[in-house]
């Protein structure tokens, strides 16, 4: 999910080809009902962005695993290694 508008995740998954449907929560509700939407730092900087997480959730809509601050690199395999 992104806090960018629906026509900016249009565009990145028209370049990257992407085919899976993007979630876009500009308005931060959902983001900060999960808790993903906070302060962050870098470089000595402060604002506001969203924490990388991710959450498995079962076909009853019940949160079974939260991965907290994972590596975008290898987060889908090891996700799947362990499930």
């Amino acid at each position: 999910m992104s806090a960018d508008s629906s026509k900016k995740q249009k565009k990145f998954c028209d370049k990257q080809e992407f085919q899976y449907p993007m979630l876009c929560d500009e308005q931060k509700e959902t983001l900060k009902a999960y808790s993903v939407w906070g302060k962050k730092k870098f470089m000595g900087r402060e604002y506001d962005g969203i924490f990388r997480n991710t959450y498995v959730i079962d076909e009853n809509g019940l949160i079974e695993k939260v991965y907290k601050k994972v590596n975008v690199k290898t987060h889908a395999e090891d996700i799947l290694s362990e499930l």
